[in-house]
């Protein structure tokens, strides 16, 4: 049995028997065959850092993830870094025919903020350069009839407000961070009309100020990231009201944040501690940023908790920082939609956390996360196909936070580098099912605008390096030009597309075997890539040293001549 964490014989028998007395989930069994409303918005998404490269080029500055990933310790896999990534910097009009290729209707991507400001601060240094680039890149979606759908901050922060303030540890962050969304604003406003300000901030601060995984890599344990989070909602509100006052009546865009959350399912539905504990772990992922944004403040659960741990090691105050009223009536109400990231789903049962073992994330839950062995293991060590989790997530959301507009800003699976292999057949399962699954969602009332399946291109993966692969397009890393291949999935994605859903099971199954059919083809396409590359190799040596041979005997025959009529 495969769990998040290694559990004594007693938690893993709980899991079974209580997975074992279940009567499934009947409401989820059955496909439903039918078309998603009029507009919705099919798209895919990426991100800056991930896939650009070009990390010193045309006045970029540093981000804290070139500096995190030059360091050289071992903090990514293999020693990655993404200063080439996939070369999207250079490979914009490529990729936009990618785009095209699938047919979808937006396409959800990052700026750089040390592109545009190299050392993060409006006042110091605006990179034209990068404005000109973005600029482009915007102009040429629209041109193609495909809508931006534009994230301000995707975890590549200055690294020099990282050396002088500290990074999201500083509430300074908030003013600075207000300049760059306001300078994005002017820029790019009259053409973006969907802005996203934090893609999925709980994992930036939990694995960059609590675990140390990411970028910046500190390690301030049960106080850190919470002081992060905190700055961040402040940024978001500030970012918020300054598009509402400035530029909302000339642009009529629309301003939101993207948060990630799996779903988690009380191991025994009919033991209230797993219940509370399902809910305790929903309101740590979701409601810490949701929460404030729809309601004003932190959920009370998490206040209860935090509070309560931090008493028991002795200290005065909190460890969760506090709004003053004035910040809560700020913040309450910043976001004109919800954007939702969502993978997994996890069994949640409750595990008390003694306060003595120290302050951290893990302990202020008091829970512990599992997986059922039967779920489809996708050969990622965390990410598990359940889709069922996707439809109770949508519904969650709509009702705890008033119905909001919802767009699915992440949603995808991984695959390992060692398969190369582009019949994703796998990868169309996971397609199939979680987008129906949404659709029912839609079907029982939530209020979903669009859908982002994550993501075009194979990328880097923070710390995971180049290993794992959610591309609908293969990227060959190790060939310089990194050529694009695309996956099976690419056909079934741009069938669901074309048809808004799921016409009738007939349709949805000749898409399935269409798929099959097209990356049989592109398998021979890769497969002869070594062969490819070593010819376009040897072309750029033999051609030029051929030609500059020519070119001397040329010179030696004319000289000879010329000697010969003297």
């Amino acid at each position: 049995m495969k769990l998040v964490q290694a559990v004594t014989l007693c938690w893993v028998l709980l899991l079974v028997s209580s997975l074992g007395a279940r009567n499934g989930f009947p409401e989820e069994a059955s496909f439903y065959y039918g078309t998603f409303p009029p507009g919705f918005s099919w798209g895919v998404g990426s991100s800056a850092y991930q896939t650009e490269g070009a990390w010193d080029q045309d006045g970029k500055g540093p981000s804290i993830w070139d500096a995190f990933t030059h360091s050289g310790k071992g903090k990514v896999l293999g020693d990655e870094t993404a200063d080439t990534a996939c070369d999207g910097y250079y490979k914009v009009q490529e990729d936009i025919a990618l785009l095209r290729e699938l047919n979808v209707n937006h396409y959800r991507f990052s700026l750089s903020w040390p592109r545009l400001l190299p050392t993060g601060i409006r006042a110091e240094q605006v990179n034209q350069k990068g404005i000109r680039f973005y600029s482009d890149l915007i102009d040429a979606l629209l041109k193609s009839n495909i809508t931006p759908i534009v994230t301000l901050h995707h975890w590549d922060l200055p690294q020099l407000l990282q050396v002088k303030y500290g990074g999201w540890q500083n509430v300074s962050m908030t003013s600075y961070f207000s300049d760059y969304a306001d300078l994005c604003f002017e820029a790019f406003g009259d053409r973006v009309k969907h802005w996203i300000t934090f893609s999925d901030p709980r994992a930036m601060v939990e694995k960059g100020y609590e675990t140390g995984r990411h970028a910046p890599g500190l390690k301030l344990h049960g106080t850190g990231m919470y002081k992060a989070a905190h700055h961040i909602i402040k940024a978001h509100a500030h970012a918020w009201h300054s598009y509402r006052k400035k530029w909302r009546s000339k642009q009529q865009g629309l301003v939101g944040i993207s948060l990630n959350c799996d779903w988690g399912e009380p191991v025994d539905i009919s033991n209230p501690k797993d219940v509370e504990a399902a809910e305790r772990y929903l309101q740590f992922c979701l409601g810490w940023f949701a929460n404030p944004i729809y309601a004003g403040d932190y959920p009370e659960v998490m206040k209860d908790q935090i509070g309560r741990k931090s008493a028991e090691q002795g200290l005065d105050m909190s460890r969760l920082p506090m709004f003053s009223l004035q910040e809560k009536s700020y913040i309450k109400g910043t976001s004109d939609f919800l954007g939702l990231g969502h993978f997994t789903t996890r069994y949640i049962t409750e595990r008390n956390y003694p306060s003595r073992q120290g302050p951290s994330y893990q302990n202020d839950r008091d829970l512990v996360e599992l997986v059922d062995p039967n779920w489809p293991d996708l050969g990622s060590n965390w990410l598990y196909s359940v889709p069922w989790g996707f439809r109770r997530l949508l519904n969650f959301a709509q009702t705890q936070y008033g119905d909001p507009p919802i767009y699915v800003t992440e949603n995808g699976a991984s695959q390992k580098e060692h398969c190369t292999q582009l019949c994703d057949e796998w990868r169309i399962q996971y397609l199939k099912g979680y987008i129906n699954e949404m659709l029912k969602a839609i079907k029982d009332g939530a209020n979903i605008k669009g859908y982002t399946s994550w993501s075009l291109l194979d990328k880097f993966e923070w710390d995971k390096g180049y290993a794992d692969r959610y591309g609908f397009y293969y990227v060959e890393f190790n060939v310089r030009n990194k050529p694009r291949y695309p996956k099976a999935s690419v056909q079934y994605y741009k069938k669901i597309i074309t048809a808004n859903g799921f016409p009738s099971p007939r349709e949805v199954e000749s898409w399935h075997l269409e798929a099959l059919e097209t990356c049989s083809i592109n398998n021979q396409l890769l497969a002869a890539e070594p062969l490819l590359s070593h010819m376009h190799m040897v072309s750029e040596i033999v051609v030029p040293t051929v030609c500059t041979l020519c070119t001397l005997i040329a010179a030696l025959l004319l000289m000879l001549l010329l000697k010969s009529q003297s």
